[in-house]
């Protein structure tokens, strides 16, 4: 293989890379967005967890395993 055909496979490869990342990183954001909108979370209660973190805070979520 010559040194441009590297090049041509380097550029490819690069530009699959970047698609697939941006594809993944965007199907995450529009799930994160989609499950705000149905109220399956409500991240405001984790942005305040910086603020609030005293051993004698309440818990945000109770996540006892009842089996």
């Amino acid at each position: 293989m010559d040194y441009e055909t590297i090049l041509t496979y380097q550029g490819y490869a690069k530009f699959f890379l970047t698609l697939f990342v941006f594809i993944i990183f965007y199907g995450y954001i529009y799930s994160i967005y989609k499950r705000d909108k149905r109220g399956e979370r409500n991240y405001e209660d984790y942005s305040k967890l910086a603020l609030d973190d005293d051993i004698d805070s309440k818990p945000l979520e109770n996540k006892r395993n009842t089996l």
